[in-house]
């Protein structure tokens, strides 16, 4: 999962309109979702770097780190649109995302 959150911080750092175009904004709402796309990519690749460093201790930090972001992820771009099928698409990907992260650390924590 964690290079799965890798990838998709380089992809949102490459290509920040993907986050605008998913959610059909324009004018300053366009601006401001592509400066929140660049935040998403640093942040995950953040994210990603720790869990992937070799240090053990990190990986369960660093997918708490990614679950809690997803959740807030959810709940900020879902204010951002009354739209239902971009409200749809975002809660889909952003719990999405939160549940394999759960599951993954899940079955780490077991695993020590």
């Amino acid at each position: 999962m964690a290079a799965l959150t890798a990838a998709y911080g380089v992809f949102a750092l490459a290509r920040p309109q993907h986050l605008p175009d998913a959610m059909n904004a324009s004018g300053t709402e366009r601006g401001t979702l592509l400066g929140f796309a660049r935040a998403y990519g640093v942040r995950d690749l953040a994210i990603s770097s720790a869990a992937l460093s070799g240090r053990p201790r990190l990986a369960p930090t660093a997918a708490a780190l990614r679950i809690a972001s997803d959740l807030s992820d959810c709940v900020l771009l879902l204010r951002r649109t009354g739209d239902l099928g971009v409200r749809a698409k975002i809660a889909g990907a952003t719990l999405g995302w939160a549940t394999l992260n759960a599951v993954a650390l899940a079955r780490d924590l077991r695993r020590r």
